[in-house]
């Protein structure tokens, strides 16, 4: 039995009944059956299911995809593994997928923390990204926020020695939360005195350019797997 199965956890997402466009859809239909991988309780085989042997990059919670599609794009030399519970933003991803050709992209539909402690052997990735995650802004809610000390030891657990985690808020209190949890975690060493600029690699959403505009503070935390 997992920790995950003795310690029942609070979830960090309320599933919500969004609208699925059309083109969505169609993407869901056509595209789906290339890119998404069912949930399963075994060790995912990454290499064949790339078809290659690439360093891996997990993002969780890619939201409508945008931002996942143009760093894939931007690197074809790594694959990239999406997992995402809402089922207009996989849609969305999958229709920029498609219409962009991009091979280096695969997809899971199912809570992230289960993903991480079924399918992802230790040390499988070379990194992984969790882009604005839910602030849950409310004091009475700040227990369901994402990142937390038992998420982070899982996480880091899975990213080889070498490997990073980058993360990125726009609530200035979340950012403080995750630096202090990032730091007090023995397997991750930060790159930086304390917040790092926003890498190139991490495109500008069109969410956190508005953000930008209207006087909005992002931060960015880049931290090693030592």
């Amino acid at each position: 039995m997992s920790d995950t199965d003795a310690h029942p956890r609070i979830r960090s997402y309320v599933l919500r009944t969004g609208r699925v466009g059309p083109g969505q859809a169609r993407a869901l239909a056509e595209i789906g059956p290339q890119c998404m991988l069912p949930f399963q309780a075994g060790l995912l085989d990454l290499d064949a299911t790339f078809g290659r042997v690439a360093p891996r990059i997990l993002e969780i919670g890619f939201g409508m995809g945008e931002g996942l599609v143009e760093i894939a794009a931007a690197h074809p030399e790594n694959d990239y593994l999406g997992v995402e519970v809402h089922t207009p933003g996989v849609g969305a991803l999958l229709k920029q997928v498609g219409e962009r050709g991009l091979t280096n992209v695969r997809v899971i539909q199912h809570d992230a923390v289960e993903v991480l402690t079924r399918m992802l052997a230790l040390d499988s990735l070379a990194g992984a990204h969790v882009f604005f995650p839910d602030p849950w802004h409310k004091k009475r809610h700040n227990k369901r926020r994402l990142i937390q000390p038992p998420l982070v030891r899982l996480l880091a657990s899975r990213v080889q020695p070498g490997g990073y985690i980058h993360l990125a808020t726009d609530w200035q209190d979340y950012a403080e939360q995750m630096l202090a949890v990032l730091t007090a975690e023995p397997m991750l060493a930060n790159t930086v005195a304390d917040y790092a600029p926003r890498p190139d690699t991490r495109p500008l959403t069109k969410f956190e350019q508005r953000g930008i505009r209207l006087g909005h503070g992002v931060w960015d935390l880049l931290f090693k797997r030592v």
